[in-house]
């Protein structure tokens, strides 16, 4: 892993233990219960965009309380949504109407980020995040399900179908994150870490205008809720043990995989399409043209119909 990424992950631990005057609750992504509470506001306004029938649910785990939220017909083939870095699964509004027209969604809030899971001081290693999403899936009795993951969300998903064990039928990778190779263009996003470390209004923008196509697409309601995320949520130590997998793992996949990736990613290049295509035994890849890391927003409508035609 590039050198400069080691050193902007260290300010950014440190950045985000700092003290502060408010007493702390025992969780570990949030300080203190005003940030929370914050960051929850902003959750459920962004929640409305999705503009379908939903319900939330919450589960007792091994590691902490799962937040799921659970909207489709109840006969839909299952589907679980693995959402982006400090995105939580707000972030399928331009997508979640399409997807649960068919399908029983399952949009699952990673534990140790911003979220409406919660989780006590402690972040999880690679096995403990397989032992915890796979305690979800039970709880649900999932079995022979499709996976959506995006960003760091595809990267857990593609952990998870490396398994012995693994339920899951197909899988749609969104521009995963450190999955066939390390961050593309280091230098531009290293924009997004710094928004984490001096969280501003002008720092947002950048990054948003880095990582989108069409910035403007993001639903203002949708940016706050991000951006909250990233002023108040601390970062967590599992985003080190993301490193791309290598080549006898990917070739453990054999069921299909469909990999999205925008032409103008930050995170991802041709390299990724082209490992993928190698290494996939059952895999269909496509580059999506004017789009960006956000893909599912930037280019939702062409987005939404490749993942509902692959799943079908």
């Amino acid at each position: 892993m590039p050198k400069l990424f080691l050193k902007v992950i260290a300010i950014l631990l440190f950045a985000s233990c700092s003290a502060t005057k408010e007493k702390k609750i025992d969780n570990y992504v949030f300080k203190t219960k005003s940030e929370r509470k914050d960051y929850i506001n902003s959750y459920n306004a962004a929640l409305k965009l999705w503009d379908v029938p939903y319900q939330e649910e919450n589960i007792e785990t091994s590691y902490g309380t799962a937040h799921i939220i659970v909207t489709g017909p109840k006969d839909g083939k299952d589907l679980v949504l693995l959402h982006g870095m400090d995105a939580s699964s707000t972030m399928w509004f331009p997508n979640i109407k399409a997807l649960s027209k068919n399908h029983r969604v399952y949009a699952i809030d990673f534990l140790i980020e911003a979220g409406k899971s919660q989780a006590p001081k402690k972040s999880l290693t690679s096995e403990e995040i397989v032992i915890w999403y796979n305690e979800i899936f039970t709880h649900y009795k999932l079995k022979n399900f499709d996976v959506i993951g995006a960003s760091r969300g595809g990267w857990i998903a593609t952990l998870l179908a490396t398994q012995k064990e693994s339920k899951i039928n197909k899988l749609v990778l969104i521009s995963p994150a450190q999955t066939f190779k390390n961050i593309d263009k280091m230098r531009k996003a290293s924009s997004a870490f710094f928004l984490k470390i001096f969280p501003n209004e002008k720092k947002l923008k950048k990054t948003l205008e880095t990582f989108s196509y069409y910035p403007e697409k993001i639903d203002p309601i949708y940016k706050k809720q991000f951006y909250l995320a990233n002023k108040y949520a601390k970062s967590n130590t599992s985003f080190l043990q993301m490193q791309p997998f290598s080549d006898e793992d990917l070739k453990k996949i054999t069921i299909p995989v469909l990999v999205l990736i925008g032409d103008h990613d930050v995170i991802n290049s041709d390299e990724s399409i082209i490992r993928a295509k190698e290494l996939l035994s059952n895999s269909k890849t496509e580059t999506i043209e004017n789009a960006g890391h956000f893909l599912s927003i930037d280019q939702s409508e062409k987005v939404n119909k490749l993942m509902i035609d692959f799943l079908r």
